[in-house]
């Protein structure tokens, strides 16, 4: 007689442990450009010379920023135009129809002394309206940042999982993905992989303006899984 006898035996072999984890760097570097927003802001009851009072405005700003040098200055536009008209509330019934008309300007200055004279000129003249100075590193520069610092993220990523898996007693990781923040699961909200912070500048005492931006904090964060055996 045969005897046919099916079961298992436990080998003890253990299935490779799976471990997800985000790997960050971040580093600070000295701003090296700075982009500031102006504009020729007029207003007034009369559409044609609120118009032209507006470009008068205009005119020597734009002089003053195609007269500097190229190592200065290494961009400036000139491209936005709004005209409106708007009728303030009063009391004792409406005023006269009011008519605003806005030329914005904007320059990319490389040299920060000629920046704090460049608006050291103009902050205090009526009608140009100055706004935000946003301070960031040359585009050369941070594509070079951002490759070194996505490198630091992925040995962060790295040590942190072998760090699990030796805890766990498993042996050495292997890298099998690598994503940018939010592309590796679902359930987790999308990060900006690379963010910058733009420190606002110190106002000196009167009469020079001096401005003198913080450091460009960079920030680059990766998921990754690996596997342990």
């Amino acid at each position: 007689m045969n005897t046919h006898v099916k079961g298992s035996i436990s080998l003890g072999i253990m299935t490779p442990l799976e471990i997800t984890v985000r790997g960050q760097a971040r580093s600070r570097y000295p701003a090296e450009r700075a982009t500031v927003s102006l504009s020729a802001d007029v207003e007034g009851t009369d559409r044609e010379s609120v118009y032209r009072r507006a470009v008068e405005l205009q005119e020597p700003l734009a002089a003053d920023l195609t007269g500097l040098h190229p190592d200065a200055v290494s961009r400036w536009s000139s491209d936005q135009l709004r005209v409106f008209s708007y009728r303030p509330y009063s009391a004792k019934g409406n005023r006269p129809l009011m008519y605003r008309v806005a030329i914005k300007v904007e320059a990319e200055f490389t040299d920060f002394e000629q920046l704090s004279a460049f608006l050291d000129r103009w902050a205090a003249r009526d009608g140009v309206e100055v706004g935000a100075t946003a301070w960031d590193v040359g585009e050369d520069n941070r594509r070079r940042y951002e490759g070194t610092l996505r490198a630091e993220a992925v040995a962060d990523a790295t040590a942190k999982a072998q760090a699990y898996a030796t805890a766990a007693g498993r042996g050495a990781v292997t890298a099998v993905q690598l994503a940018d923040p939010g592309m590796l699961t679902d359930d987790r909200p999308a990060a900006r992989p690379m963010l910058a912070r733009m420190a606002d500048a110190p106002m000196p005492a009167p009469p020079a303006l001096e401005l003198r931006p913080d450091d460009i904090v960079l920030e680059v964060a990766v998921e990754a899984r690996f596997v342990a055996e």
